[in-house]
């Protein structure tokens, strides 16, 4: 259903039985649950769907080792689970990650580690090969039978220089470990939308639709794109609004102090020798001022990250002078031969973790776990309950999801139908997992619809088993490169563009597609990209001229990007 079909179904019968503010994987995650199970939902977002927090993230899908040391087990156990869950559910999207943590010192840390976890201390410290080999035997113990990545492997000083020879010769150790590589987060979380959209009709997802407030039974919407307010009814409203959730309470007339974020930052490089220098590892360590940071392969670029700073509004959130100077003092340390300036920054991007408010003296201390918050009764003025979603990370959506949506069917009355373990997601449904059925899947292809074999290789990487699909639609007529991005058609754009629910220029930009993260973009291909929606989407040339500008100023402001 279109967006034009779902508003003014809506102002047809505003009834809704859940109402979810809020479009990150949280958000989305909790929609599919609750398509599944049959439930009519209504998904809105202020902005794009994974815009805010859930587009800033490191892009991995990690088991949080370092959450070991302040005693959060039942968060790593699940973490490692759901990890292992993403990698099999998303084969196209997610994939296993070597993860190499250089080591300086041997057996600093030693006290430090059981100091902290007693609470009995919160600097940071450096930790040694010692306590880095027990939590990784630890970490191994979590995954136990369900083998989906290898267990670690420790490798000495000279071995591990013969595999990095870059690398700091200070080291005394390295040690290899497995997480996952989350390629393109924001497409996984638009393919759970729209995977929920397809599985259930009364499952309707917008963006750009802001709440304004609340009162009773009521609750108004605000229509982003054409500023009209419209009212919906609905029985229960889940808050997931992430480092907002606090805003959007507010305008429900109930005041909560429910979030105390902080922010992380990150830089894309564009630098062959750094690239080169870590292969397909990530590159996981700590810094000499103890916080955790990463060396991260993104396709032909690499990700640097990331920053744990107190942040009082995430609106304000952008990636600072000060916070590059650290990210490339961080990248001399474990690579000091090779030279990164700023130069190499291709884009920048900072977000706001939704933790829970906390008093610890250290933003590395702040719970990474997730709970329901809920408001109800007389003193809120609303006679529907309001279930604040706090925490959560990319990791553990599918939990997360899941414990929110049991919790919303039993307050409908409604049992569970269908559950999420082990459902694909997107193009990671029928996806060919061997080299052979892979060939045969691509050659199937090409001898179906005449497309070359590079082509479909490339739609593979980017779309998994929904490449057929998309294949299908750009044979249908005639297509052509883009004069300023061969790497895409138009018709490829066209699909996404007119199926993928992409309102403003930037979507397809930065969400959509990856051409801002990876540096792709110049000053003709947003031009010609915006030209592609205004006939697409009829807008007229105002239209296309102010989608061209608003997308370099985002691009300016808050991605260190200027064309």
């Amino acid at each position: 259903m279109n967006r034009t079909k779902i508003l003014s179904s809506l102002k047809e019968t505003p009834q809704v039985s859940v109402l979810i503010v809020g479009a990150g994987i949280n958000g989305i995650g909790t929609f599919r649950d609750l398509a599944l199970n049959g439930v009519d939902v209504l998904l809105i977002d202020r902005g794009d769907f994974c815009s805010g927090a859930s587009a800033a993230s490191s892009h991995m899908a990690h088991g949080g080792i370092r959450y070991l040391e302040n005693g959060e087990f039942r968060l790593v156990r699940e973490a490692v689970k759901e990890r292992n869950r993403m990698i099999q559910n998303a084969p196209h999207i997610v994939k296993p990650l070597p993860t190499t943590i250089p080591i300086f010192k041997y057996f600093s840390g030693i006290l430090n580690a059981p100091l902290k976890f007693m609470g009995w201390l919160d600097k940071p410290s450096e930790r040694g090969s010692v306590i880095i080999k027990l939590g990784l035997m630890m970490y191994d113990a979590y995954t136990g039978a369900q083998r989906t990545v290898p267990r670690h492997k420790f490798y000495s000083r000279a071995e591990s220089l013969k595999r990095w020879d870059k690398l700091n010769t200070a080291i005394v150790n390295t040690a290899v470990y497995y997480d996952g590589l989350i390629s393109n987060p924001e497409r996984l979380a638009l393919e759970i939308m729209l995977d929920a959209e397809a599985d259930n009709p009364h499952a309707r997802a917008l963006n750009y639709v802001s709440l304004v407030s609340g009162f009773g039974k009521r609750v108004i919407l605000r229509d982003e794109l054409t500023d009209e307010a419209f009212e919906i009814e609905p029985k229960l409203v889940i808050n997931a609004a992430g480092p907002w959730i606090d805003f959007a309470n507010h305008s429900l007339g109930v005041t909560t102090k429910f979030i105390g974020g902080t922010k992380g930052s990150h830089l894309v490089l564009n630098h062959p020798e750094l690239r080169a220098a870590i292969g397909d590892n990530e590159f996981f360590f700590e810094n000499k001022d103890g916080r955790i940071v990463l060396i991260f392969p993104l396709q032909d670029r690499v990700l640097i990250g990331t920053s744990d700073i107190k942040i009082d509004h995430p609106d304000d959130a952008r990636c600072t002078d000060e916070e590059v100077d650290y990210f490339l003092e961080l990248t001399a340390r474990v690579f000091p031969t090779i030279k990164v300036t700023r130069d190499h920054i291709v884009f920048a991007f900072s977000g706001v973790r939704p933790l829970a408010s906390s008093k610890a003296k250290t933003t590395g201390q702040y719970s990474r776990d997730h709970h329901i918050e809920v408001l109800s009764g007389d003193w809120t003025n609303l006679a529907f309950p309001v279930y604040s979603l706090v925490g959560g990370k990319w990791t553990s959506f599918r939990a997360f999801s899941e414990e929110v949506t049991d919790k919303s069917l039993q307050f409908l009355g409604l049992k569970r139908n269908k559950g999420t373990q082990d459902l694909p997601i997107g193009g990671g449904r029928n996806y060919p997992r061997t080299t052979e059925e892979r060939e045969k899947y691509i050659n199937g292809l090409a001898a179906w619809t005449g497309l070359s074999r590079q082509r479909l290789e490339t739609l593979f990487e980017r779309y998994g088993a929904r490449t057929e699909t998309i294949a299908e639609f750009m044979n249908l007529a005639a297509d052509a490169p883009l004069d300023s991005l061969t790497g895409y058609s138009r018709r490829e754009l066209l699909f996404v563009i007119q199926h993928e629910k992409a309102e403003h220029l930037d979507d397809l930009l930065l969400r959509r597609t990856m051409l801002a993260m990876l540096g792709k973009l110049s000053r003709d291909a947003i031009i010609e990209c915006a030209m592609l929606m205004a006939d697409a989407l009829h807008w007229s040339l105002e239209r296309r001229n102010a989608e061209a500008e608003r997308a370099l100023r985002l691009l300016a402001d808050r991605h260190r990007v200027r064309l």
